[in-house]
């Protein structure tokens, strides 16, 4: 069953709204200490700073957040790109269409959109890079294979970046890169993806924190694959998260939730 993102998103704000108004406990000190709180596509609002963009990115990096989520399209000279959609309607009001413009048009036409080597030059060595490859269809696979190892040569895979995708079939661009550097992100399908995880020793389990359950934590804890979850939105979800054992806390409040663990971590 496919859900539109519309749902999809009225679902999601309807149980951070629940969520937020249930007390929990607070975390362990040794919870707060190991969490690693990822700022889904920076901290923005879509009008003054847009998602995905060097100005998001800069406002978590300097404030000290542990990693950056973002997303990679390709554009037609195939070139990463940063970007979530297809096109550049939503966020930037243009109808220009990633994979069919060159680097040097989309960048001129709105400046705003980094490209992925722009993105690794910037942040590589300051904050852990979780990048989202989309699917885009494209024939030249290889090319695109080459151009991510060579941007990726000079990190360290696991512990500079890890490579995300919503569907495994797209690792295949990245088969240079070893399986813990890889983190399947589950949508609806999360036995499926939990199952592929412990087969191939991926790193860990992710998806919309309802549905990656407290068994599924354990059961890859004992593997040594970290959880993550998201959308974590609220201080009492924040606890929930960490009282479960997820170490990845992937948030469109990074700052909120960064400010909530250092205060716990600076109070007796």
């Amino acid at each position: 069953m496919k859900i539109s993102p519309q749902v999809e998103n009225l679902l999601q704000t309807l149980a951070d709204i629940l969520y937020a108004g249930i007390p929990r406990s607070r975390p362990s000190r040794s919870s707060l200490q190991n969490c690693k709180i990822v700022s889904h596509r920076g901290e923005h609002d879509n009008k003054s700073v847009m998602e995905n963009t060097l100005a998001a990115f800069d406002r978590v990096v300097e404030s000290g957040v542990w990693g950056i989520e973002f997303d990679i399209r390709w554009t037609h000279d195939l070139k990463p790109v940063v970007i979530h959609d297809t096109d550049c309607r939503r966020v930037f009001g243009k109808s220009l269409v990633i994979n069919g413009v060159r680097l040097d048009e989309l960048q001129a036409a709105v400046p705003e959109i980094p490209s992925l080597e722009q993105v690794i030059q910037r942040y590589a060595g300051k904050v852990h890079l979780m990048v989202e490859l989309k699917q885009d269809e494209f024939s030249n696979h290889q090319s695109q294979r080459e151009c991510l190892q060579n941007l990726f040569s000079n990190l360290t895979p696991a512990l500079d970046f890890h490579i995300l995708a919503l569907s495994q079939h797209i690792f295949s661009l990245v088969d240079f890169l070893p399986d813990n550097a890889l983190l399947p992100v589950a949508a609806f399908n999360i036995s499926e993806f939990s199952e592929k995880t412990l087969q191939k020793n991926y790193a860990g389990i992710s998806g919309q924190y309802l549905l990656v359950t407290n068994k599924l934590i354990r059961k890859h804890g004992q593997l040594n694959q970290k959880a993550g979850t998201g959308f974590v939105g609220s201080r009492f979800c924040f606890y929930r998260e960490l009282n479960r054992g997820v170490e990845w806390i992937f948030t469109n409040h990074a700052l909120k939730m960064l400010a909530i663990r250092n205060k716990l971590l600076q109070s007796k």
